[in-house]
């Protein structure tokens, strides 16, 4: 923790900044949806920054940095505050730096949007419309999240049916990153290098810009499905993924009981599954074709240009918001994520599906990995023991299902179980001293101490 001359000395120097030592600021701004695990409840309970400050230009950004850099006080950074790892809450207090004042949509053209890093994703969206272009992918967050928050701490979402995942290669362009330094300076990096401050939380890099590769804006219908056979409702996910000829922005699998659960419980009777497809327009044909193979019932259609941005968009029952409605209702659940392989997904979701029974409910959402149609998992658990969490995250992995496990705020630990060599070199590039969101990467911290 920073002592009380050092913290005024800082303040002293970011005159004229928009920032707060005001414990009720500290605690809301210090907190994101890591309450999602109650094991990172714990974990995480009291880390709080010691002051909030909320540049409004990159000028700003590089005197905060500086200050830091300057008094080896540590920075986090916050978009808005929607990721579920407790990426943005400080471990050993220091700064904390809101970035959502650097809003800006700097330039629309030829299929690509640059932003500044505290962009809400469904202003970028909204804005790439009036050029004929949207964004090719947004979490289910997207009327809150940031694109800076997304790319360093998000994965995928509404578009990874087509896409994948926010760091496949082609989905972001480039970043413009600042150095942690007493004097920052500022990079674009392009390409592979841009993705090595994928995902990583924003221990190796200050982002102030990023470059989002467009898709051609669409008329999509969003549609909700009911599926008396739970295997059923899985082939139809994957023959409907797999179709060449129907663009799809979103194909989201929820198995009984989930739909009573989460709000659906009006359209989709006990004991069936639901499926939430958002498809073009032209597309509606094939998919009522393979509705009709698989046994689907088509419960609602509607426009998505008219809901977008709105509670009524059944993006609300997609991907992480699933299960926040979940929780809103069922206080003694908590969730996994997980990837299957696309040779066998069906399969296994069908394995652990008659092992685990309702302990472990099957919220799937399926997308592209490695250029095929797979499923990863929200799977929604009923929650007993740390022990018992441990235990189905082990038989996951034991039969060939990969867990990003989303109860651990270390980066190594939730996602490869090993360092991303890109990571970290970008963070002895970026910043030597360790001081941008420290705690969160282990083999750094090892490193330090040898």
């Amino acid at each position: 923790m920073t002592d009380n001359e050092t913290l005024q000395q800082l303040c002293a120097d970011l005159d004229g900044l928009e920032m707060s030592t005001e414990d009720r600021a500290l605690q809301r701004y210090s907190k994101d949806f890591s309450w999602f695990s109650p094991v990172l409840v714990e974990q995480l309970r009291g880390k709080q920054a010691e002051l909030v400050v909320k540049p409004a230009s990159e000028e700003e950004v590089k005197r905060v940095a500086a200050a830091c850099s300057r008094h080896r006080i540590p920075l986090t950074l916050r978009g808005s505050g929607t990721g579920n790892y407790g990426q943005s809450t400080p471990l050993h207090g220091g700064v904390l730096m809101d970035m959502s004042g650097l809003n800006r949509i700097l330039w629309i053209k030829d299929g690509v949007a640059r932003v500044q890093a505290g962009a809400r994703l469904v202003d970028i969206d909204k804005a790439a419309r009036e050029h004929g272009w949207e964004l090719r992918l947004m979490p289910s967050t997207y009327r809150l999240a940031t694109a800076g928050g997304f790319f360093c701490g998000g994965f995928g979402g509404v578009g990874s049916i087509t896409y994948g995942s926010i760091g496949d290669p082609g989905n972001v362009l480039g970043v413009r990153a600042l150095s942690m330094a007493e004097q920052p300076e500022a990079e674009e990096l392009r390409g592979a290098e841009a993705r090595d401050l994928y995902h990583a939380y924003g221990v190796n890099g200050l982002i102030t810009e990023l470059e989002f590769a467009l898709a051609p804006a669409l008329d999509w219908r969003e549609n909700l499905l009911s599926f008396p056979d739970f295997m059923q409702a899985v082939r139809f996910c994957q023959a409907l993924g797999s179709t060449c000829g129907t663009m799809k922005k979103l194909l989201t699998l929820l198995a009984d009981p989930l739909p009573q659960m989460c709000g659906l419980e009006d359209r989709i009777p006990a004991g069936h599954t639901a499926v939430v497809a958002i498809v073009n327009r032209p597309g509606m044909d094939a998919l009522h074709e393979l509705r009709e193979k698989f046994g689907g019932q088509l419960v609602e259609e509607q426009s998505h240009a008219e809901v977008f941005g709105t509670t009524k968009s059944m993006i609300e029952h997609s991907w992480n918001h699933t299960t926040l409605h979940i929780f809103r209702k069922h206080k003694d659940i908590t969730y996994l994520q997980s990837g299957f392989r696309p040779w066998e997904n069906v399969e296994k979701v069908e394995q652990m599906h008659h092992h685990f029974g309702e302990e472990v409910m099957l919220h799937l959402e399926f997308l592209r990995a490695d250029g095929a149609v797979t499923c990863s998992g929200l799977q929604v658990i009923r929650y007993t023991s740390e022990e018992r969490l441990n235990d189905i995250i082990q038989f996951h992995r034991d039969n060939g299902v990969f867990v990003s496990n989303p109860h651990t705020y270390i980066l190594e630990d939730g996602g490869k179980l090993t360092v991303d060599p890109g990571q970290l070199a970008m963070k002895r590039r970026l910043d030597p001293q360790g001081l941008l969101n420290p705690g969160k990467m282990r083999t750094w911290d090892e490193e330090a101490a040898a």
